[in-house]
């Protein structure tokens, strides 16, 4: 078959795989990514059906799949909005770095993997999938909630530390040492100071600069755009996908209102291809072996996550269920956790199975965490009640009754001054009684 008919064939029939698996998952109620990993691995070396002739063009669509990721990304965020989540979020952000970054790091160390692999594997279990999230929050119905504003406050927190995460790990893959590092942090810390400088002083002007009338003229200067500062901050080792979300972040208003609409669909696709890729890149012989470490890290990353969102959520004052929701919906890990190892993986081998095993078995779990772990919770506190275990007393007033002398249940902290859910005696019911969800 000639090389060009090859191609046509096999991406046609790559891109109509997707199409299809998208639907699937979209039936069962799934994100479709673990399914995009698995086709990947089905077609990749050591697969059911290697593909040869398209490999390359599958390379560079997972190229643009990033940068459109991280343009969408930056798009739904403008430069005040991230300034006011530092100023407010940062000790929650400081909690999940030491909280998810740590298993990463040392369950690397204990693999062997030196420091390099350290710092890579740190960044997988830390950062949550913005995407998934997005899309399980929608379907919950839960975009009004209290905890929802916290739940993006620490997502924001995780994107905005990319821009000098990301930077530093491509320095250190490079092997670059200490000096070099050095420099690239600081050119990605006076990038992104730079950016959000020029977003929030003339934001208005370089949207009017790049706005249009004509859908066909913004798509193509917004996408233009992106690429050229994605190979300028790739040249200047800040990293492609920064400079994308770099970009997101400077437009603002109707501008980013429009790019986002039109190119929602290109993300789609070449976000799609970006998985696929990944799973083509990693041999599926490699991924039983490290099946249990991987599950074992996903243990430990579920707790940390529920935990990061527990203290986050107490933070603002929200209530107890407000907390374990927000802990539940944090624990699942996907595009980025990808976009770093794919990174790393020509330098660290090693990272890419079980980096992959990891992100298959947390994009699945993390929206039924997201679902059910404030109603487990509710479960096993009313069975330890029952059972007389809780409180001091274990009886109806008091210190562990229905009545303290602030009108709570007590120090359980399930209601009263920590923001709880609703106190055991009050003379008329509240907007937030009746509608318990937004608590």
């Amino acid at each position: 078959m000639h090389d060009t008919t090859a191609l046509l064939v096999e991406l046609g029939s790559v891109i109509l795989g997707l199409g299809l698996i998208g639907r699937f998952a979209g039936r069962i109620g799934l994100s479709p990514i673990p399914l995009y990993l698995l086709a990947g691995l089905a077609f990749g070396e050591g697969g059911l059906l290697p593909l040869g002739a398209s490999e390359e063009f599958t390379a560079v669509g997972a190229e643009i799949g990033v940068i459109l990721l991280l343009l969408l990304l930056g798009l739904e965020y403008s430069a005040s909005e991230l300034v006011t989540s530092l100023k407010t979020q940062y000790p929650s952000g400081a909690v999940d770095f030491v909280l998810n970054a740590t298993p990463g790091a040392v369950a690397a160390l204990l693999l062997g993997w030196g420091p390099v692999g350290a710092v890579a594997l740190a960044g997988v279990t830390w950062i949550s999938s913005s995407g998934v999230i997005a899309k399980v929050l929608t379907d919950l119905g839960r975009l009004g909630n209290r905890e929802t504003p916290v739940i993006l406050g620490v997502l924001v927190i995780e994107d905005l530390s990319m821009a000098v995460y990301l930077p530093l790990l491509t320095a250190m893959l490079a092997g670059v040492g200490l000096a070099g590092g050095s420099i690239a942090l600081l050119i990605a810390l006076g990038t992104v100071g730079f950016v959000l400088y020029l977003a929030l002083r003339h934001g208005r002007l370089i949207s009017r600069a790049v706005s249009s009338d004509n859908p066909e003229m913004l798509l193509l200067v917004v996408l233009g755009l992106t690429v050229l500062v994605a190979g300028v901050a790739q040249e200047l080792q800040v990293s492609a996908a920064v400079g994308a979300f770099l970009v997101g972040i400077a437009l603002s208003g109707e501008v980013a209102e429009g790019a986002r609409k039109l190119l929602t669909p290109l993300r789609d696709l070449f976000a799609a291809v970006f998985f696929v890729f990944f799973g083509l890149s990693t041999n599926p012989a490699e991924i039983p072996p490290v099946l249990l470490p991987a599950a074992l890290l996903a243990v430990v990353t579920v707790l940390t996550k529920i935990a990061t969102g527990w203290y986050a959520a107490r933070r603002a004052g929200i209530g107890s269920r407000g907390r374990w929701r927000a802990g539940g919906t944090l624990v699942a890990r996907g595009e980025f956790s990808i976009v770093i190892a794919g990174l790393a993986v020509a330098t660290e081998p090693r990272i890419g199975p079980i980096a992959t095993a990891y992100v298959l078995i947390l994009v699945i779990v993390g929206p039924l965490t997201a679902r059910w772990t404030q109603p487990v919770v509710a479960k096993i506190q009313a069975w330890r009640g029952k059972d007389g275990s809780t409180g001091k007393g274990g009886g109806s007033t008091g210190k562990g009754g229905a009545t303290g002398k602030d009108g709570s249940t007590g120090k359980d902290g399930s209601t009263g001054k920590d923001g709880g859910e609703v106190p055991a005696v009050r003379p008329a019911p509240t907007a937030q009684e009746l509608a318990p969800d937004r608590l």
